[in-house]
């Protein structure tokens, strides 16, 4: 399956495969954030997809993707459970809570999770 353009509850969500390349710098963000200019509001990132680094928070990476994410004014969802990162990082499970406080960056289990929250 390929990235594609699903409406869940009514907006249109990049939906980005699996199997695709990981997503480890600022570039890649922002290769993904222009796929969205094919319509999408939000893009939904499964957290495999996510470069290791992503969730160990002094790396820097996860703030420079989502700091692109919100430089573009795109919605960042991460899909999937990340249990296994949080559980080792207060500071990540920190970060996790206080996003999905937000609107811009959420974190959620499954696509009727987001769809859900988007109802």
């Amino acid at each position: 399956m390929a990235d594609e353009i699903v409406e869940l509850a009514g907006v249109p969500v990049l939906v980005c495969d699996a199997d695709g390349p990981s997503i480890a710098t600022d570039q890649d963000a922002v290769d993904v954030i222009g796929a969205t200019y094919a319509g999408a509001e939000i893009v939904a990132v499964p957290a495999g997809r996510l470069d290791e680094r992503f969730f160990t928070l002094r790396t820097g990476v996860a703030g420079g993707i989502m700091q692109k994410f919100v430089n573009y004014r795109v919605r960042l969802v991460i899909v999937g459970d990340i249990a296994a990162y949080t559980a080792g990082s207060t500071a990540l499970r920190d970060l996790v809570t206080e996003s999905n406080r937000g609107k811009q960056i959420w974190f959620v289990d499954d696509l009727d999770a987001l769809a859900a929250r988007l109802t």
